[in-house]
């Protein structure tokens, strides 16, 4: 292992990439529940989602790890399965089987653009400045899902958001199943943030399970009560052991016919999916690499030729064992914040995903208010990066402000990238400081007013 993943050269040991893995799979397995669920809406076997997640996450791990060497994780991206399922499926009325033919065609123009350096370059393209800003904001962004999951975070009718409410919920009986687990998902906050202070080794994964160990106490002292109807379930797995369900009724279930039928709708489809998963993909390389300082003195990432080839050939596999578009999560930066620095942070979280199809009933019962905690914290961590902006430098720390507030804000890491690349071109022409804006930022300002103005 030292051989191939180089821990020594990465400052790194076995045992640190073993609980990074862990720690990574333990934040983003809440997907193997919510993906089934979401894509089941669009009319998809629940069954056979979970399994095609599972092995697809897996596969595009071990390619991650293999191709790249970097502790990156892929699974089925949030946004992207509520964009199929709610948008494409139920909202346009087409096919689950169109929709998932959409992201193997995405899947493939990735795959091309990947090995012609396309991505790449784009990543490169981008300033330094603009990168630690998305590092920040996926800081905020990680964060606000973080507390959304916890529930600590919730819709209000005059404000949009607002604080859970303790009160309402002991007015409203529900603080038995909702409010007991907002108030440990704030308590798991606090451990988890004194073993960071206290710098314990996992104090991330053990945040975690500190979490869903004072939950399940809650359960059985009857503090805690499942209510399966409202979405609050027990917290004592049913069982150990489960047989994977088969993928047939997903596998292969793509229909091409519908591109010669209403091309120009399938290309505008597509290019959501496309879009959407290139930027994240990218903000999420920049952001968890700039946190973890993995970004050479030029400010490239060594690897991510292999690291985008990886994404774009898990979302091929995904979109043929039946599942929508596998990205790179940007839960990885827990693993990261663990000490987390080679592929064998990805073949550890991956081996856990293959191990969640014959222990699903463990897996899927870990709780958002145990996961939440650990969102939050490493939310703060990336958000160490600010102090590294020169706020005096007005041209350059505007467009950093505008792509930190969109992420969060907008709920969408590729808007933040968006906004904040065409105000910085926008800003720095009208500065005069063209000389500072290469001619791929130009393009890629161009096309980024294009998409909202068109898409």
């Amino acid at each position: 292992m030292e051989k191939f993943f180089k821990l020594k050269e990465h400052h790194t040991d076995v045992k640190t990439e073993v609980i990074a893995g862990i720690t990574t799979f333990m934040t983003m397995a809440y997907i193997l529940a919510v993906n089934p669920s979401m894509l089941s809406a669009a009319g998809m076997d629940s069954g056979a989602v979970f399994t095609a997640t599972a092995v697809a996450s897996a596969i595009a791990s071990f390619i991650m790890a293999f191709a790249a060497n970097l502790p990156f994780v892929l699974s089925a991206g949030m946004g992207l399965n509520a964009y199929f399922a709610y948008t494409v499926c139920l909202g346009m009325g087409l096919s689950w089987e169109i929709a998932l033919t959409a992201v193997f065609v995405e899947g493939i123009i990735f795959i091309i653009l990947s090995l012609t350096n396309v991505r790449e370059a784009i990543f490169n393209a981008i300033p330094g400045t603009l990168k630690i800003a998305v590092s920040v904001g996926i800081g905020l962004f990680i964060t606000f899902i973080g507390l959304q999951n916890a529930n600590l975070i919730v819709l209000d009718e005059s404000t949009k958001v607002a604080m859970f409410s303790f009160a309402g919920s002991i007015q409203g009986d529900t603080f038995s199943s909702e409010g007991i687990t907002v108030f440990l998902a704030f308590i798991g906050i606090l451990i988890t943030a004194i073993l960071v202070i206290k710098q314990v080794k996992g104090h991330i994964l053990i945040g975690i399970l500190i979490t869903w160990i004072l939950g399940i106490i809650c359960q059985i002292a009857g503090i805690y009560v499942p209510n399966p109807e409202a979405g609050f379930y027990s917290l004592l797995p049913s069982g150990i052991f489960s047989m994977p369900a088969s993928v047939a009724p997903t596998f292969l279930k793509l229909d091409f016919g519908y591109i010669t039928e209403n091309f120009l709708n399938f290309v505008v489809i597509m290019f959501a999916f496309l879009f959407v998963d290139m930027f994240d993909t990218l903000g999420t390389l920049i952001g968890c690499a700039s946190k973890a300082n993995m970004l050479d003195k030029d400010g490239k990432l060594p690897g991510i030729k292999g690291a985008l080839f990886a994404d774009a050939l898990g979302t091929t596999v995904g979109a043929c064992l039946g599942t929508s578009t596998i990205t790179t999560f940007v839960e990885s930066s827990s693993g990261i914040a663990e000490g987390g620095r080679t592929g064998l942070t990805s073949i550890v979280s991956g081996l856990f995903f293959v191990g969640a199809l014959f222990l699903s009933p463990i897996f899927l019962t870990i709780p958002s208010f145990a996961t939440a905690p650990a969102l939050v914290i490493v939310g703060f961590l990336m958000m160490q990066q600010v102090t590294k902006i020169d706020f005096t430098d007005l041209p350059e720390a505007i467009p950093a402000f505008i792509a930190i507030f969109a992420m969060p804000f907008m709920y969408s890491i590729s808007e933040g990238i968006a906004l904040g690349v065409i105000s910085y071109v926008v800003v720095n022409l009208a500065c005069k400081n063209a000389k500072k804006i290469t001619p791929l930022m130009y393009i890629l300002a161009i096309l980024f007013l294009l998409k909202y103005i068109f898409i």
